[in-house]
Order: C-alpha cells, then sequence, then structure tokens
C-alpha cells in the first residue's frame, strides 16, 4: 500500500527514540510485532485526551471511545473517521482485520466485530504504536 509519509527504516528508528517511544516501538509499528496482553503502557490509563500514530502523530481515537475490554490491550469503540486503513491479516493461521495508520503506514493492531455498542467494533491496539495527548 502507499501512504503520505514515506520514510526509511534509519527516519522511523531516529524519529521514534528523538519522541522517546516505548524500546519495541519500532518492532511494533514497521514490523507488525505485537507486544505481549496487560504489558502496554496505556492498557489502564483513563486520562481525557486523544491518541496518535506514534510514528506521525495522525489523530487516530479521542479518549472518550476508550473501554475496557478485558483482553490486555487498549481497546476503542470508535475511530476518528479517515485516520485508519484496514488490511486483510491471515497471518498466525487465523483471519483478522489488521489496523494501520492511514498516513503512514504503522501497524497499530486490529479490529474485531466484539465491541460495545453503539458500533460493535474492538479496535485492539498496541500501546507501542499509540501516544496520548492528555488536555
Amino acid at each position: 500500500m502507499d501512504f503520505p509519509i514515506k520514510k526509511t527504516e534509519a527516519e522511523w528508528r531516529e524519529i521514534l527514540a528523538a519522541k522517546g517511544a516505548e524500546p519495541g516501538a519500532f518492532e511494533v509499528t514497521r514490523r507488525a510485532y505485537t507486544e505481549r496482553p496487560f504489558t502496554g503502557k496505556y492498557e489502564e490509563v483513563w486520562a481525557d485526551g486523544s491518541y496518535h500514530c506514534v510514528c506521525c502523530g495522525n489523530h487516530l481515537f479521542d479518549a472518550g471511545t476508550k473501554f475496557d475490554a478485558g483482553c490486555g490491550w487498549p481497546s476503542f469503540w470508535k475511530a476518528v473517521p479517515g485516520a485508519i486503513t484496514e488490511i486483510s491479516d491471515r497471518s498466525h493461521g487465523m483471519v483478522r482485520t489488521e489496523t494501520v495508520c492511514s498516513q503512514c503506514g504503522a501497524h497499530l493492531g486490529h479490529v474485531f466485530e466484539d465491541g460495545p455498542a453503539p458500533t460493535g467494533l474492538r479496535y485492539c491496539m498496541n500501546s507501542a504504536a499509540i501516544d496520548l495527548q492528555e488536555k
């Protein structure tokens, strides 16, 4: 896929280091790794604000859409319109829907159809891929 923001691996590493991103942020966002459940810094955070792509700063979610899914990763029931691109993921013997930043292609996590009303969606995100900007 083609995304508006393009960088080399070295540039992404520099950007993430300059932002003080978590040590695994490059592997999660650029190589589609997944952090272990219940280990991410935002799994239990309920502050008011907005969540952005750790790589490019794209506004992804409002904190008011975050909910406790009990799955071990920060979960949201609604993304900012146009902020996320969905891609079919058939890795690891499963069929899932991967979510990536629509601006830079950073892997964020997956979306499932088992979330709460009104959308019925659960955007299951890696903490290492997102950045909370508190109000």
